[in-house]
């Protein structure tokens, strides 16, 4: 009975080893998702605000420690961005996170869904502007607008 037990664990350690699954493997895996995460940031904090000449950064809209990304399956990943408006009435919350979803639709180099909400706490419709902004259907719609689709032009734009 001690040679099957020791050989069943033989056998699974080895499977875990194989399958990158093992405790090497594990201490690994927290990294990758800090270095996919700090891969994000680099991208959002470069939006502009809508209507102030500041980075999304520089006003403190996003921080790193508002990325979080999660191994959904191999190479496939969820990216959760809380965002953090300057004011808990501020209108433009909801450019703010069209902005958000269409420059990582546009730029991250890796296989993703894409959840971005409101801070929790921050804003008076929080709410409804998570699910405006979470809704494929009504993003598809507010792009089609040309005046709206500009402004989220401007603002996801690279600075030179």
């Amino acid at each position: 009975m001690e040679q099957v037990s020791g050989l069943l664990s033989w056998a699974l350690s080895r499977v875990l080893w194989l399958s990158g699954r093992s405790e090497r493997g594990a201490a690994r895996q927290p990294r990758i998702m800090e270095e996919k995460a700090l891969e994000v940031y680099d991208l959002i904090r470069t939006i502009r605000d809508p209507e102030k000449p500041n980075t999304l950064e520089e006003l403190e809209v996003v921080t790193e420690s508002c990325v979080e990304v999660k191994e959904i399956h191999e190479e496939d990943y969820l990216v959760i961005i809380r965002f953090t408006p300057t004011v808990p009435h501020c209108s433009l919350a909801t450019l703010i996170g069209l902005c958000l979803r269409v420059k990582l639709q546009r730029c991250l180099p890796f296989k993703h869904k894409l959840e971005i909400y409101i801070s929790e706490g921050t804003h008076s419709t929080e709410e409804d502007i998570n699910k405006q902004i979470n809704d494929k259907e009504r993003v598809a719609a507010a792009m089609e607008n040309p005046n709206l689709r500009e402004i989220v032009e401007q603002c996801v734009i690279e600075p030179d």
